[in-house]
């Protein structure tokens, strides 16, 4: 890690938005284009409205839901509200001139071309967590520390880990950012925050250019929206600058390397040190496992030849996958790099309510384990939670983002007892299956071979409901006592339901509903 007491920003700024770093900075009449009306552009437009711009936003979709998030910011005094795609292709001008910021909702590519125009024209382009941190700061309010959390995988969790231990530390904390409530929301909160523990994607920190946060994480690294940054390589720098600029420690994953280096190469304030989590026994300036305990030997005066106790494996749960020990061990060295002490982590862990769709206990009925883990939405997630069973009929497929599967089926070939796919183009998790793992049974519905039946004649794509019922009934034709039923699809989900949430309650119904039927027929 090299040392820096100032920031440099990625983009060219004049000096008027270089100077707006506060609240009370001088916003008004500043002329912002923001583009996306979502759940982050409608904060960010209302934010900047609130504080004097001028404000004309722009989004691709005149749907109902739109229009009515326009009527509310034409009331509180948007410029103009602009819906429709042709609105999305070039920057439009703010009270007659161009614009002199424009702020992004984070899943706008850089190549969409009123982003493209803004960057052609040296108009800086920030994110609603970028504008939040520069306006965190304001006068009569606590302004608070920041815990930013990224990774491929695993950051929803460790967000609401870190989020319960700072609570039960006695802080007053909330969970942001990709998650939970919009960023900007929370920065106005009129009683203020003690600490936010703030989930960043790699879209977000790509708009991001000066956060400082006091500590940092990145979980862990995979191959994950190539096709948004264009390549592997740009969602690698954009993980890694969740380290820039960071305060008090920056916290990476000891059994990959790859987080490694990014700490290594981060430019950040003098004298943050790097602290490693592990899930075996950790070294000095680590948080690792010893005898299923979670054990800190980075925070503690005596790291060189003694560690503290901060909880047992057992507390985190009925099923505890080797990721969530890691997640639980990177939310504790955040908030010890906040100050927290050790029973904060434990009480924490034990307050912490998990969301539903990570490796959740649907049923254990006739020797037979079901997991939900719809939230496994690539390869990497899928790998832990496949990794954390030893016969499994898998439940995969959806939209592919563009990546391979190869590694992933030749790395859990062996634990498969059969495969079931969903998804409307399962070609890709179908080849590599057959390319490494062959023997396995798969098992598809008819609607999707080639889009026909099993008879040759057309038939209709099944999707949601009805086509997890047929999932849920094949798998437990296939499963048999020890098997454990898991639903990680290594894809995502909006080609056949419409989110991971939707695909996760459709297949817990799917599976309650056969349970009431197996007891229905017991009874008779």
């Amino acid at each position: 890690m090299s040392g820096a007491e100032g920031t440099t920003g990625r983009v060219l700024e004049t000096d008027r938005v270089r100077d707006l770093t506060t609240w009370d900075a001088d916003w008004a009449g500043l002329r912002v284009v923001v583009a996306g009306i979502g759940a982050s552009g409608f904060s960010a437009a209302d934010t900047l409205i609130e504080l004097g711009a001028a404000v004309v936003v722009v989004d691709a979709g005149a749907t109902a839901g739109n229009e009515a998030k326009a009527d509310t910011l034409r009331i509180v005094g948007a410029r103009e509200v602009l819906l429709g795609a042709e609105h999305a292709e070039a920057l439009p001008l703010v009270d007659g001139e161009q614009a002199e910021l424009v702020v992004t909702s984070p899943g706008w590519r850089p190549t969409r071309p009123l982003l493209a125009g803004a960057a052609a024209a040296g108009i800086p382009v920030w994110g609603d967590v970028e504008l939040a941190w520069r306006v965190r700061i304001r006068e009569g309010r606590p302004t608070a520390d920041w815990l930013t959390i990224t990774g491929t995988n695993g950051k929803t969790t460790t967000v609401g880990l870190t989020e319960a231990m700072l609570l039960a530390g006695g802080k007053r904390a909330v969970a942001a950012g990709n998650v939970g409530t919009p960023i900007l929301d929370v920065i106005r909160d009129p009683q203020g925050f003690d600490v936010l523990a703030v989930e960043l994607s790699s879209f977000q920190l790509h708009w991001a250019h000066s956060i400082s946060p006091l500590a940092s994480v990145c979980l862990n690294i995979a191959e994950d929206h190539v096709d948004w940054h264009g390549s592997y390589e740009a969602y690698l720098a954009a993980k890694a600058s969740v380290y820039e600029r960071t305060r008090v420690a920056c916290v990476y994953n000891a059994e990959q390397r790859e987080t490694e280096a990014m700490v290594e190469e981060a430019d950040v304030v003098e004298g943050c040190r790097a602290v490693g989590f592990t899930t075996g026994t950790p070294s000095i300036s680590m948080m690792g496992v010893v005898e299923d305990l979670l054990v800190d030997r980075a925070f503690i005066e005596q790291r060189k030849d003694s560690a503290a106790e901060l909880a047992s494996v057992s507390e985190l749960g009925e099923v505890v996958p080797r990721h969530l020990v890691a997640n639980a061990l990177a939310a504790a060295a955040l908030v010890r790099a906040a100050g927290l002490p050790a029973a904060a982590v434990r009480d924490g862990i034990r307050a912490y309510q998990p969301g539903e769709h990570r490796i959740q206990v649907v049923a254990n009925e006739g020797g037979v384990l079901w997991i939900n883990d719809s939230k496994a939405t690539n390869p990497h997630a899928a790998s832990a939670s496949l990794a954390s069973f030893q016969s499994v009929v898998w439940i995969a497929g959806g939209l592919s983002k563009g990546v391979s599967y190869d590694d992933l089926v030749t790395r859990h070939a062996r634990r498969l007892r059969a495969v079931v796919l969903v998804g409307q183009d399962p070609a890709p998790l179908q080849a590599a299956l057959a390319r490494h793992a062959p023997d396995v049974p798969v098992s598809l519905h008819p609607s999707l071979h080639t889009g026909h039946g099993h008879d040759g004649g057309s038939s209709d794509p099944v999707t949601g409901d009805a086509l997890m019922q047929w999932v849920v009934s094949e798998a437990a034709g296939m499963a048999r006592d020890g098997d454990t039923v898991l639903l990680a699809p290594a894809a995502a989900s909006m080609d056949q339901f419409s989110s991971y949430a939707h695909r996760g309650a459709a297949f817990m119904a799917a599976v309650r509903a056969r349970g009431d039927q197996g007891t229905t027929a017991k009874e008779s």
